[in-house]
């Protein structure tokens, strides 16, 4: 009886942990909630990126309300005058990245708390050990 009973305990507990398991699987993630909707993007982004023959890149993005951007290259060490663009920028049917529409390629960020992460060209977090040097840090509002 005794071995009943603690059999029926540990199967009980299963199937609680098992239904438990298996509903937080399937919880909905609230796609009301993104980087556009929910976080304070606007404003000016600086970092210095990684150069081959220079001792960086000084780059400013800054962002606008109305989806419009000015970015500015400074090529430290090689130029006093920094090569300056602007333009719009679209965001990703997820609301969690930005590309900046420009007339040469095409410059992707995702879009973090008080931070943009540089993604490869084609979308994609860029990796390996100079990848904390393509994440640009927000200055001003």
């Amino acid at each position: 009886m005794k071995k009943n009973i603690y059999t029926t305990s540990i199967i009980v507990t299963l199937l609680l942990v098992l239904t438990s398991c298996k509903f937080n699987q399937n919880e909905v993630i609230d796609a009301a909630h993104n980087s556009r909707n929910s976080l304070d993007w606007a404003g000016t982004y600086i970092g210095i990126l990684p150069c081959a023959d220079c001792e960086g890149i000084k780059n400013q993005v800054t962002l606008n309300t109305d989806e419009t951007y000015e970015l500015s290259y400074l090529f430290i060490g090689k130029s006093d005058t920094p090569f300056v663009t602007s333009g719009t920028f679209k965001w990703n049917d997820a609301g969690s990245q930005i590309t900046l529409q420009d007339e040469g390629f095409p410059i992707r960020y995702k879009v973090g708390e008080g931070k943009l992460f540089q993604l490869d060209i084609d979308g994609n977090p860029i990796t390996g050990e100079l990848a904390n040097m393509y994440i640009l840090t927000k200055i001003a509002p």
